[in-house]
């Protein structure tokens, strides 16, 4: 399933933040494309140097770091399909702050799940999963336009929020245990989990409840 986007409702407000969001990724992405490994290795986070006290400043900019163009292109377009309501219902600062502290918060899950991996993680899925996760407490009847894909075979259709939403969130518990790895491909499911839960616990302390809509 990939979201498009709320059809139940507009944000009333341009996503300023969620776009800025979506640029800071792209401009850091060209950066690894030039930089190449090099730049990976030194951004990335590795879970083993973080518990050692090393490269701390990874946890933030591993989460503007992505693996491949389809890594980047798929966690960017789960970002406009629910950054923009939530950013509304919070204000673009807080809406900030929030992301960035589910990020970290899927991180730091991510390397107590595997403290000793000396692989490096990367991604901003876990930051997106707390917006995910805030937008399943804050929206769950609304309509999510998606695109359903079974096989060569796709069609358009709505989708009530809480049923994408939680099918995501099964199907990473599901496939918990594999490692986001710019060598192996593999997926941080800890680290989706850990921004969900998150998400889904703090989201109504930073929204300010005049701003979000019926």
């Amino acid at each position: 399933m990939i979201p498009l986007g709320d059809e139940t409702r507009r944000p009333l407000n341009f996503p300023i933040a969620t776009a800025c969001i979506i640029a800071a990724n792209a401009f850091v992405f060209l950066l690894e494309l030039t930089g190449g490994d090099e730049f990976v290795k030194g951004w990335a986070a590795v879970p083993a140097d973080v518990v050692a006290g090393r490269h701390w400043l990874t946890i933030l900019t591993s989460m503007f770091m992505h693996a491949s163009w389809a890594h980047i292109l798929g966690n960017m377009v789960f970002l406009w399909a629910f950054g923009p309501q939530i950013e509304d219902a919070m204000n673009p600062l807080r809406y900030v702050a929030f992301y960035l502290l589910g990020g970290l918060a899927a991180m730091l899950a991510q390397i107590a799940g595997d403290p000793s991996s000396t692989l490096p993680s990367l991604g901003a899925s876990g930051a997106i999963a707390a917006v995910m996760g805030a937008f399943l407490v804050t929206y769950p009847r609304d309509q999510i336009r998606t695109i359903l894909v079974f096989g060569w075979f796709w069609r358009v259709t709505l989708v009530p929020a809480a049923l994408l939403i939680g099918v995501w969130l099964l199907i990473q518990f599901l496939s918990f245990g594999a490692v986001t790895d710019v060598e192996t491909g593999g997926v941080a499911y800890l680290a989706h989990i850990g921004g969900a839960i998150f998400g889904v616990l703090t989201a109504r302390f930073w929204e300010d409840p005049r701003r979000i809509a019926g």
